[in-house]
């Protein structure tokens, strides 16, 4: 299962300026399909028609676009038996014609999936395509006439901000309601693989189960995707209402890309980036995205961007470390122009690049089990299902040193 691990903010982290929408790169792949209804279009919020509503409204409206899923698993013992399990998680429709948005960690090696909506229908889910870096997962149900969300600005969200979540905890209490605020906004995560995760934190009681389920804004739209919380890991303390959800508007273009096209396609310049150490601004080097590599025949090779440049400002916007020149060009349109000031070797100069588009896959090929009868990467299953647990490690920071002694668990 998707392990996520708490990370502290490594200087030197390095991540790939590829992806849609400020988000590390990874393998995708699919098929596009016919589609009916609004023809696998978001409904995105109207500004003008917004209203704000009662955690009573918020539910009752979006009720019936939340959905529970149900996977059956196979894996293979310690000592080489397979067993079967079963894992449960949230969902919620994104069109009427029966398209599912959900974590990737829910539908993981899932060999059925099934999923259920709130009149009791089941549905067989169909695994449309899947981006792990994002932990996103797109199902299909044979299905017309649904009742779709409506997608709202996760970037508008500030610190405070009343908000809802509605799913399946435990997988036995369906289509639950819990509240809270806003905790903190681009609270930064690493989850296995060393994909680091910028998160919504919030105090809405989200457990097991939840995974997958939507995180609603007071005017009823989806502003973030429940994935990951702080457990307690039987260290004698307790952790409660410290859950994550990833912000909608970094998905949105991704989870789009995947039911029109059948594929990802996302801006990229072709670079690896990092913040620039503390070690090198106590030096005299500016703050900035500091390139480590620059991909060959890219868009940054052709506009001249070289390993060691340091961005600090693109078409004038300040560039104060590696997520500011993320965010710039996944918002960036293919064909788009931007101007980039470097630092290079104790002088600024300008570099334009041109940024292109970047097409993968959104269901790739599976990689093959590592072979059995070492106990090297064995880890008992809890109550018979998916590892849902594991200890955190590596942090820097007085509250990450605290909180190393306990868990971080999947909540789907």
């Amino acid at each position: 299962m998707f392990e996520h691990k708490n990370g502290k903010k490594l200087a030197g982290r390095i991540l790939v300026l590829a992806l849609c929408l400020a988000m590390l790169a990874g393998t995708f792949g699919g098929t596009t399909r016919a589609k009916s209804g609004n023809g696998g279009a978001l409904t995105l919020a109207a500004a003008d028609s917004r209203q704000q509503m009662s955690a009573a409204d918020i539910y009752e409206q979006n009720v019936n676009s939340t959905v529970g899923i149900t996977t059956a698993v196979t894996t293979t013992n310690y000592w080489g038996y397979e067993t079967k399990s079963a894992a449960a998680g949230s969902g919620f429709i994104v069109t009427d014609d029966g398209y599912i948005l959900t974590n990737y960690h829910v539908v993981e090696k899932a060999e059925t999936i099934t999923v259920a909506l709130y009149d009791g229908t089941t549905y067989d889910g169909e695994l449309v395509g899947y981006d792990e870096s994002n932990d996103i997962a797109v199902l299909k149900v044979d299905a017309e006439d649904l009742v779709p969300v409506t997608v709202g600005d996760s970037a508008a969200l500030r610190v405070g901000d009343e908000v809802v979540a509605i799913g399946n905890p435990l997988g036995e209490l369906t289509f639950s309601l819990t509240g809270g605020l806003v905790s903190a906004l681009d609270r930064e995560i690493t989850v296995s693989g060393g994909v680091t995760m910028d998160l919504i934190q919030t105090d809405c009681a989200i457990n097991s189960g939840n995974s997958g389920g939507a995180l609603f804004n007071m005017y009823g739209e989806v502003i973030g995707i429940t994935n990951a919380k702080y457990s307690s890991s039987g260290m004698g303390a307790s952790i409660d209402n410290i859950g994550f959800a990833i912000p909608i508007s970094q998905v949105a273009g991704i989870v789009q890309s995947i039911i029109e096209k059948g594929y990802i396609a996302k801006p990229y310049i072709g670079v690896t980036i990092s913040d620039v150490s503390s070690e090198a601004l106590g030096y005299g080097l500016p703050e900035g995205a500091a390139i480590h590599s620059v991909e060959e025949d890219s868009p940054a090779a052709e506009a001249g961007l070289q390993e060691n440049d340091i961005v600090t400002a693109v078409d004038g916007q300040p560039v104060t470390g590696r997520r500011d020149l993320t965010d710039i060009v996944g918002a960036a349109e293919p064909g788009s122009k931007l101007t980039l000031t470097v630092y290079r070797q104790g002088r600024e100069t300008e570099v334009t690049v041109t940024v292109g588009e970047k097409t993968q896959d959104a269901l790739p090929t599976p990689t093959p089990e590592p072979e059995t009868g070492s106990n090297a990467d064995a880890r008992p299953d809890e109550e018979g299902g998916r590892q849902d647990r594991d200890d955190w490690d590596d942090f820097g920071s007085s509250l990450e040193d605290f909180l190393r002694q306990f868990g971080q668990e999947h909540i789907g």
